[in-house]
């Protein structure tokens, strides 16, 4: 009995797991959010911002972020000016609901 209860518990959690969704954003550093100062450069308030990041995309926390580089970017990204002197970075953030 407290064999089959363990399976279904276990199949349940997995189930449960399964059905988070979750969402990558790719987000330039100088959006408004703090990214450039929390993200970009691993300042301590990081994850509080991309907390709120995650909230105002209507998830509820985030995941992970991380420094990403143009070239990690499959998708596509809107047009910007060529780079003069310095460009900005792009950040990823995961977000779960």
């Amino acid at each position: 009995m407290r064999l089959v209860l363990a399976c279904l518990s276990l199949v349940l959690l997995l189930t449960v797991a399964a059905g988070a969704e979750t969402r990558i954003f790719i987000v330039d550093s100088d959006d408004g959010y703090g990214v450039n100062r929390c993200l970009a450069t691993g300042a301590s308030c990081g994850v509080a911002v991309a907390s709120a990041y995650c909230r105002s995309q209507a998830f509820a926390e985030a995941r992970s972020f991380r420094k990403v580089a143009l070239t990690d970017v499959t998708a596509s990204l809107p047009e910007k000016p060529s780079c003069r002197g310095t460009c900005n970075d792009l950040v990823a953030i995961e977000c779960t609901r």
